[in-house]
């Protein structure tokens, strides 16, 4: 029989002993408060009367927790709160920064826009198959990937937004959108695939999978193949991303739905790819993706280069809106080949402005195919005679996404154009102008065709846009010209999560207060 003791257990080496500060909770709200009131909406599927408000109020609740979060991140640096009380790297952590805050932010502020501009559009039989809830259930993919600090619940944050995103895509059941969703299915079941495999290959080498951890690992460990794992986060956040070559997947599949749900896809699912792609190789691989950083700069120009050729080949405007994300995805991905403070501030500056403006951008195209009664350009036209304050704002979103000014678009195309001219990289710089040429030239013919010529023939759309559908594209126009006219704050904001990054001194604070794992 096994003697017994009385002696005292020491758990200071595992758990943390002293309560967590009420302010710590914020970091886990997020998704907490997606996940709960979809809970909600579920549980109330026959009163569909009630999922808008009650959507809506909770992103406008998710609004105001992840500016608090970013106060909170500016204020006292990194926060890190690890569940069940467990010290890290043994339990699961939530790690809060200036780069996880302001891209859970401004994703929030989309998903809200894109819930007030679902009230004029998305119909009973939508709604009763659950449109708000898997909207909610998205947000709190989207926020927990944005705030996780393990990389193995990274992947599984992917998962539930992923899982979200299909039943957003076949709501309807239309023979064209379960087309769509076929093949965004497999293409992003390859990538998860393959990001799986990396995980698990990095907790063989490493054997453990808290990011902060696996930092202080990598720089210690000698002879693990780091190559190995960075090519397939990098292949497999490049597939999530819509990267070329493995990029066709996003305009076969983001023109299928409803618009307002090609706009959450356009503003936020490649952003949570760039993000990954962002946090992991600059984070915990940074000098093998130097040495991978010519491969990356290739990729970025095909991507940005063949996008917008794409968009000139379009004549329906939800494929081009495709091409359009495809585009941008290739200048943001130019920063991070770059790798630079400045490089990895303007994709950083780049994913803030894509997320508004792509989300925009679906919107405005989503309205003038209601009030034409058409999707195709050749069918189009009249619009400025019909809706001139619409028309007025279409062209500022399109000067935006071209990267002219005086709108957002330009100031991270100037900073990458400059980094990529630092380091020496003038055919980059090249392609960032071009790809800029031709996305302005594209949108130029959109603008003519649909707005400035008469109609071609009789159109039986909408006679009026109704205020709920103008609404959200005005707040986020508003945003777009402000984070051009003062883009002061949006730049030193990349700027510091971009030095995060390289410098991940005070996010291992956060994690390791004692100054490294245990």
């Amino acid at each position: 029989m096994a003697a017994t003791t009385s002696a005292p257990i020491d758990l200071s080496a595992a758990l943390q002993l002293a309560p967590t500060p009420a302010a710590d909770w914020l970091v886990i709200l997020p998704p907490a408060l997606m996940i709960g009131l979809g809970a909600v909406l579920m549980m109330l599927r026959h009163r569909i009367r009630l999922h808008a408000p009650i959507a809506i109020a909770g992103l406008a609740g998710l609004v105001l927790i992840d500016a608090l979060l970013l106060w909170r991140a500016l204020a006292v640096g990194p926060v890190t709160m690890v569940m069940g009380r467990w010290l890290p790297p043994f339990g699961i952590a939530f790690s809060v920064d200036v780069f996880g805050a302001v891209m859970a932010l401004v994703s929030a502020v989309v998903a809200l826009a894109a819930a007030v501009a679902a009230c004029t559009e998305i119909d009973d039989a939508r709604l009763r198959y659950g449109f708000f809830p898997f909207l909610l259930l998205l947000m709190a993919g989207v926020s927990g990937a944005f705030l996780t600090g393990d990389i193995f619940n990274l992947y599984v944050w992917f998962e539930v937004l992923l899982i979200s995103s299909f039943g957003l895509l076949i709501l309807g059941s239309e023979r064209e959108q379960i087309d769509g969703a076929m093949k965004y299915a497999v293409l992003n079941l390859i990538g998860t695939t393959l990001f799986l495999i990396a995980v698990g290959y990095l907790y063989a080498v490493f054997g453990t999978l808290n990011m902060a951890d696996l930092v202080l690992k990598a720089r210690s460990i000698s002879g693990a193949p780091l190559m190995t794992l960075s090519c397939l986060f990098i292949l497999a956040f490049a597939m999530k991303a819509a990267a070329f070559p493995v990029n066709f997947w996003l305009p076969a599949s983001y023109h299928t739905p409803r618009v307002t749900v090609s706009a959450l896809f356009g503003g936020l699912l490649t952003k949570v790819g760039i993000y990954a792609l962002l946090r992991v190789m600059v984070m915990l691989f940074p000098l093998q993706l130097e040495e991978l950083s010519l491969v990356v700069a290739v990729v970025a120009a095909l991507t940005m280069l063949a996008a917008a050729l794409g968009m000139l080949a379009q004549n329906d405007l939800r494929r081009l809106a495709g091409y359009a994300v495809i585009a941008g995805i290739g200048n943001m991905m130019a920063g991070i080949a770059v790798g630079s403070v400045a490089g990895l501030s303007g994709a950083i500056f780049y994913a803030l402005h894509s997320m508004l403006a792509m989300t925009a951008l679906y919107l405005v195209i989503g309205r003038a195919a209601a009030l034409t009664g058409e999707w195709t350009l050749s069918a189009q036209g009249g619009l400025y005679q019909r809706a001139p304050g619409f028309a007025f704002v279409s062209l500022a979103l399109f000067l935006a996404v071209a990267g002219l000014p005086p709108f957002s678009g330009l100031w991270p195309k100037i900073v990458l154009v400059k980094a990529s001219l630092d380091i020496g990289a003038w055919w980059l710089a090249g392609s960032i102008l071009l790809s800029g040429f031709l996305v302005t030239i594209a949108l130029a013919r959109v603008f003519l065709l649909v707005y400035w010529r008469p109609a071609p023939g009789p159109q039986a759309g909408e006679g009026t846009l109704p205020a709920a559908a103008f609404g959200p594209i005005l707040a986020l126009g508003l945003l777009i010209v402000l984070f051009g006219l003062f883009p002061e704050w949006p730049l030193s904001l990349s700027q510091e999560a971009a030095a995060g990054l390289i410098d991940p001194a005070a996010y291992l604070g956060s994690v390791f207060p004692g100054g490294g794992a245990r």
